[in-house]
């Protein structure tokens, strides 16, 4: 994207998903979707929203930021083709990774340099043309390149539903079958040093019982304390005895915890520390061959007391993409000591750590293999000239199977 698309790709803003078209393992196109622009005025007359709901409802559309027919895929009605497979499925994405669906596409084209052909041939609709803005920050400034507005509704009703002042999204699908109850029981185990900080008196749960109980709902997609209670009673009897669930004598039975229960539960609970317990427990459910890759974000729309962006350093599944442990950067220091902080608490023995150029330190590398007894790839850039040069000597037998390894 970044070689070949004019705008060149320097990440997607707000909610986002990225997708490769392929055909044979061929890979033909890229797509990036990403939130949708926060004003424009031909959509907003188009769907005729007033302020109040579009800022509630702007969330359920989704810009098509970046679209990129790759060089070497030469097909018939290729483009129009990708739009329409992606726009298929694009809703139910969209609530899979981010919880809630989509009801209109929308994107914008240079008329200068295209004619908007793939989005008619798609049945997308032409609006008409923007006014040439661009959002800067918290202004906006005009480029006065103006662009074709395209959109594309996923919904039958979408014009109708995002104006309906009584329209309720679908809330995402629990799956309660996501995790084997032997799961449950084992993450149980993990949280079961973490201190209770509940008050003595009127206790009737285990403290580490509810805790996996809200905790197993997450996993399984809960989004709320209303689907976290409706998660904890879906449980079988089974399923709560050997959860440690609170056992009522005059039922003869074992109780879900109640959905205030779990809130106060989880509202007094040490979050760094159930982070860190989680995040291991996460690990050691993953299969050792799956890589822990290290990487630095900064996190959007989020600041400090005084103004400064909050900066997060994440160790995350390469396989499963899921997070198992982030440290705050603080804002007079970088990610290079953060990185042996943020692993210390891990069990990475035997696993592959990946990082980009920032962390190809001695020191970092030092950390992983001798003290972790794990391997590292690392990135060796320009900058580190001795390096590189040193690395552009080896041949192949320095990486025969049987030579020494640590990196």
């Amino acid at each position: 994207m970044r070689l070949h698309h004019y705008l060149g790709f320097d990440g997607m803003v707000g909610e986002s998903l990225r997708y490769v078209a392929e055909s044979d393992g061929r890979w033909l196109a890229l797509l990036g979707w990403q939130a949708a622009a926060l004003k424009c005025r031909v959509r907003d007359r188009w769907i005729g929203w007033p302020p109040v709901l579009q800022y509630q409802r702007l969330m359920f559309i989704a810009n098509n930021g970046r679209f990129l027919i790759l060089p070497d895929a030469h097909l018939p009605n290729l483009a129009s083709r990708v739009l329409s497979l992606n726009l298929k499925r694009l809703s139910a994405d969209w609530q899979a990774v981010h919880g809630h669906e989509l009801l209109l596409a929308e994107t914008f084209v240079d008329p200068q340099r295209f004619t908007g052909a793939c989005y008619r041939a798609a049945n997308w609709l032409m609006l008409g043309q923007s006014r040439g803005f661009a959002k800067h920050q918290l202004t906006y400034r005009q480029h006065g390149q103006p662009k074709l507005v395209f959109v594309y509704p996923l919904h039958r009703r979408a014009r109708a539903l995002l104006v309906d002042p009584q329209w309720r999204p679908r809330r995402a699908k629990m799956n309660p079958k996501a995790l084997t109850t032997k799961q449950m029981e084992s993450m149980q185990e993990m949280l079961r040093s973490l201190p209770d900080c509940r008050h003595p008196r009127g206790v009737r749960h285990i403290y580490w019982s509810v805790l996996t109980i809200a905790l197993a709902a997450v996993l399984c997609g809960a989004r709320s304390f209303a689907a976290v209670g409706e998660f904890a009673n879906s449980l079988t009897r089974p399923q709560l005895k050997r959860l440690r669930a609170r056992y009522n004598k005059a039922t003869q039975c074992h109780e879900a915890p109640s959905e205030s229960t779990l809130r106060r539960v989880l509202q007094s609970s040490d979050a760094q520390a159930l982070d860190r317990a989680l995040g291991q427990w996460l690990l050691s459910q993953s299969d050792k061959t799956d890589p822990l890759a290290v990487d630095g974000k900064t996190v959007c729309g989020a600041r400090r007391p005084d103004g400064s962006q909050v900066h997060l350093l994440s160790a995350f599944l390469h396989q499963q993409g899921t997070t198992v442990a982030q440290r705050e950067v603080g804002e007079k220091t970088n990610e290079i000591p953060e990185l042996p902080r943020l692993l210390q608490p891990l069990d990475i023995a035997g696993r592959v750590v990946t990082a980009d150029a920032l962390h190809t330190q001695k020191g970092t590398a030092r950390f992983i293999v001798e003290e972790k007894k794990a391997d590292y790839v690392f990135i060796v850039k320009d900058n580190q000239k001795t390096l590189l040069d040193a690395l552009a000597a080896l041949d192949d037998s320095d990486f025969s199977p049987g030579a020494p390894h640590g990196g």
